[in-house]
């Protein structure tokens, strides 16, 4: 099969080989095979929901990446997103050096930049799947939906299954969800539709309001629209207002008591400005083992 490559090159440290091992620890992408050497997926591009098959390798200051399809700015745009390189991160070393226990954090691995969901809709779909579940049993029931609703597309001579685009999932039924997750489910795909979780609308709005607008979404509180914000959109300074894992790393990380308040977390937050996804995240990934030891999956 024909491919088409591109590269794309980081502003700020990058270090792919911790992209890798980030997504071979990261329950959404359990599905993945790996080979420790490149990235593989296929997923529907938010520029069009069709389904493409995407190689991503490391390359001299960022990746090199071969596409299924001709790929235009659009999913040029997607693939710089989904590992953060559309961000400029030479910023972020100095903000970690005036936060010690962050700059800890990012010292073990100081090129790893937050890997995001294939598309702000993917991240939406799975905050629901995962709510009262456990991430392993999600990542079962997301892989089995793209099965049977998704495109199966050849990627290296290997076949790889994107998730469905919105509108394959607006009148489905029987995706082994309960009833009232499956009707959350339609509703985010009518979202997606309307043009409300896509990363053009998400990103040009301040961060609160993107949050208020997609906690108004069925289906989506205040954890689901952090996700969905930093995870999905790939925002790059939004802080989520209650993640209850998240505040339970930075007590142990800051040595806060236990009744720390939302607040103080916002005030620990806001030293890590213009980058408080990315220091959120290196957090969160410290728990994966892929900032520094890597204990068993």
């Amino acid at each position: 099969m024909q491919t088409h490559g591109f590269t794309l090159t980081a502003e700020g440290p990058f270090d792919f080989g911790a992209s890798l091992r980030f997504v071979e620890d990261w329950p959404a992408t359990a599905a993945l095979p790996s080979d420790g050497r490149a990235l593989r997926f296929a997923y529907c591009a938010e520029s069009d929901w069709r389904p493409i098959g995407v190689t991503v390798t490391g390359a001299p200051g960022g990746v090199a990446v071969a596409t299924t399809r001709p790929a235009g700015p659009g999913i040029r745009g997607e693939v710089a997103r989904i590992l953060s390189l559309d961000v400029d991160g030479t910023g972020f070393a100095k903000v970690a050096e005036a936060d010690p226990v962050l700059g800890d954090v990012r010292e073990r691995s100081p090129g790893l930049r937050p890997v995001c969901f294939w598309s702000p809709w993917e991240a939406a779909c799975w905050a629901v799947i995962v709510q009262r579940s456990s991430m392993l049993i999600a990542s079962r029931i997301k892989q089995r939906i793209a099965e049977r609703h998704g495109a199966r597309v050849d990627v290296d001579g290997h076949a790889y299954t994107a998730f469905p685009p919105p509108v394959s999932l607006l009148d489905a039924g029987g995706l082994g969800l309960p009833a009232q997750k499956e009707e959350w489910l339609r509703g985010l795909a009518r979202a997606a539709l309307d043009g409300v979780l896509t990363t053009e609308h998400l990103r040009a709005l301040d961060p609160q309001d993107a949050l208020a607008e997609l906690r108004a979404l069925p289906g989506v509180g205040p954890f689901s629209a952090g996700l969905i914000l930093i995870r999905g959109a790939g925002a790059p300074d939004a802080f989520p207002g209650d993640e209850p894992r998240l505040f339970a790393i930075l007590r142990e990380a800051y040595g806060l008591p236990e009744d720390t308040t939302a607040t103080a977390y916002r005030r620990i937050a806001d030293a890590w400005r213009p980058y408080r996804s990315w220091a959120s995240f290196l957090f969160r990934a410290s728990t994966y083992g892929t900032a520094g030891d890597r204990p068993g999956r």
